[in-house]
This record gives structure tokens, C-alpha cells and sequence, in this order.
């Protein structure tokens, strides 16, 4: 990853010569609940350790530790909270950025016919019926991933030939503080 693009997800402002990250936008038709979804449960669990060897590529130490970070089920997703604590609606000082890291992706990596490179996402408000569909152009990487409301969601995100889970919390604006990393 690129120094300036390491910058802006750590939280650069435009006019700093780096460029945005790609928002995650409207995506692909819903797919039944996770049981966790049902239930109402949240799993999320926000890491602060060193991230696994496979997500390190751009940071410029070789054992990053300290990025907030949540990592999918299975294991082979995980994203590092930029934006942290995620909020909804989006703060009005700094947004919901996410760096997602698939496991095992090459450069190059072909998806089989009838999948896609994109990140697409599906997000469950827990506990409800309420559903919001994001997509990550070109797959995973940068990210701004706006949910409708605050609360945990439980996401589903599919990219080339790969599923998995994990859950997200979005707190109200007026809970967070203001410092990126702060929480």
C-alpha cells in the first residue's frame, strides 16, 4: 500500500495531496438472516494486537500494532477501523473508513464466471429486519461504509470467489469522542 494512501486512511483531509477512498455504494439483493442476526447477538470485537502477517503489506512497520481492527469468522477478512469508532449517521468530523484485507487474494486473482472482484456487503441491524446493501468497487481496500443507523450490524461480505461474516457497531455521533482511535 502506497504511503499517501496508508496517510489518508489514518486520517488525512483533501488538499493534502492524497486521494479519497472509495465509498462503499448500493450492492446486490439480500440474503436470508445469520443466526446471529436473528438472535439479536452482536460479535463484535474490536483487536488492537498485531495485526496477522497476511494484512501487514503498506504499513511501515513490520509488526503493526495499535490500528483498531475486527476480523471476519472464518478468518479471512478482516478490517482495520480508520474511522474508528464507526458512527451513524457519519460524524461530521471524520468519516467511516475502513481498510479491508482479504487473506489469500493475489494480485491479478481472476474471480470464477458469474462472481465479481467487488466487495459486495450486506449489513443486518440486529434484532431487526432492516437491511443495507454496500459495494467496495474493485474489492477489498479502502473503504467508507455509511450504515443507516446506529447499532450493531451483522455484515456478510463476498468478494471473487470468497464469504464470510463479521459484526460492526455503529454508535451515535454524540457518543463518540472526536479523535480517530480514541474508544
Amino acid at each position: 500500500m502506497p504511503a499517501a494512501l496508508l496517510a489518508l486512511l489514518c486520517g488525512c483531509t483533501p488538499g493534502t495531496g492524497a486521494q479519497p477512498a472509495r465509498a462503499a455504494t448500493p450492492a446486490t439483493p439480500a440474503t436470508p438472516a445469520t443466526p446471529a442476526a436473528a438472535a439479536g447477538r452482536c460479535d463484535y470485537a474490536v483487536r488492537r494486537d498485531v495485526l496477522p502477517p497476511w494484512a501487514r503489506a503498506g504499513f511501515s512497520d513490520p509488526s503493526p500494532a495499535g490500528f483498531p481492527y475486527v476480523i471476519s469468522r472464518s478468518g479471512e477478512i478482516l478490517g482495520v477501523v480508520f474511522g474508528y469508532p464507526l458512527t451513524a449517521p457519519p460524524d461530521a468530523e471524520r468519516s467511516n473508513k475502513i481498510l479491508w484485507v482479504a487473506r489469500g487474494v493475489a494480485a491479478g486473482e481472476q474471480a470464477s464466471p458469474g462472481s465479481s472482484p467487488d466487495l459486495r456487503i450486506e449489513a443486518r441491524l440486529a434484532g431487526t429486519d432492516e437491511v443495507a446493501q454496500r459495494r467496495v468497487a474493485g474489492g477489498p481496500g479502502p473503504s467508507i461504509v455509511d450504515l443507516p443507523r446506529a447499532g450493531c450490524w451483522h455484515l456478510t461480505l463476498t468478494w471473487w470467489n470468497h464469504m464470510d461474516t463479521l459484526d460492526l457497531r455503529y454508535d451515535p455521533p454524540s457518543k463518540t469522542a472526536t479523535i480517530a482511535g480514541d474508544g
